[in-house]
């Protein structure tokens, strides 16, 4: 039984500026990482999600850190289904775009010409590929979007996420109450995630939102399991305008919370081999903190 705790992204901006977690010294993107890595022992990389990263970046990653670090690595937004700005493609798919027409300020994947995508995912594919190759790859986390509901084509559109990703470990998270609002679906959508053999994403989140989803405590892969960490805070989870994701999730768990959290992922570790726990309320050094409390709960456990 192995339990690998860690935070969504180790570059936050307030996470930075606010000064508290890193020393003085490290002052640059490698001495952030390793400083980190010295601390915990996976890491969620965020950026992959706004831009695919060059390959010699993640070749960096893998060099900068301890030999059984572990990244796990969110798919680009695109294929998730966001609404994604064509300026962060490839300078070469940008140029191809304009030249069969005009290019949108946001772009969907159903109006993305399929060769344009069977291209972005090559590229995914290549970027993953140092950390693959280093041993240090974890999951591939696809992390969908609110209006993804549980019908035909939500269900579709994961399928294929998960097959463009063949012979990669795959976490699933929803953030739309239809995939778990009653029995019956809550049912089905785990059975849909194990015949996949994907990760079901337990997510600790604010409640009583439509893209809010019950902390669900079911693995669905034989090897692994993932708790996501989002935060309690139901007046910054959907607020409008927001800067930057750490508005949203502004929250610092209590220690009778992390006591409780602690329980139920020891509970889940139990039925799986690898458990990999992700603070996402990436305010300032909220989630780093948290986390130091986490493993020493968990140590002690």
């Amino acid at each position: 039984m192995s339990i690998l705790v860690g935070t969504a992204s180790w570059t936050d901006k307030t996470l930075i500026d606010c000064g508290r977690f890193y020393p003085k010294e490290a002052k640059t993107p490698e001495a952030r990482l390793r400083f980190y890595a010295s601390i915990f022992p996976m890491v969620e990389v965020d950026s992959s999600y706004y831009a695919i990263p060059a390959p010699p970046v993640a070749a960096n990653w893998a060099e900068r850190t301890p030999d059984h670090f572990v990244f796990n690595v969110k798919a680009f937004r695109l294929f998730t289904g966001h609404q994604t700005q064509p300026m962060v493609l490839h300078k070469d798919i940008q140029q191809e775009l304009a030249r069969r027409g005009a290019v949108p300020r946001q772009m969907y994947l159903r109006d993305t010409p399929p060769d344009i995508v069977d291209e972005l995912w090559r590229r995914f594919h290549e970027a993953l590929a140092p950390l693959k190759a280093s041993g240090k790859l974890g999951l591939v986390h696809f992390h969908f979007p609110p209006w993804l509901t549980r019908n035909r084509e939500g269900v579709a559109h994961v399928t294929q996420c998960v097959q463009r990703m063949a012979g990669q470990v795959v976490s699933i998270e929803f953030r739309h109450a239809s995939w778990f609002d009653t029995e019956a679906h809550r049912d089905s959508t785990l059975a849909m995630l194990r015949e996949l053999q994907a990760v079901h994403t337990v997510v600790d989140g604010p409640q009583g939102f439509a893209n809010s989803v019950a902390m669900l405590a079911e693995p669905t892969h034989p090897h692994y399991a993932l708790v996501c960490l989002l935060g309690r805070n139901g007046i910054t989870y959907n607020i409008k305008g927001a800067a930057s994701a750490a508005e949203r999730f502004d929250y610092d768990y209590s220690d009778a919370e992390l006591r409780d959290l602690a329980a139920e992922i020891v509970r889940i570790a139990y039925r799986v081999r690898n458990t990999h726990v992700v603070f996402n309320n990436c305010d300032e050094d909220k989630g780093q903190r948290n986390g130091i409390s986490l493993m020493k709960l968990l140590a002690s456990a």
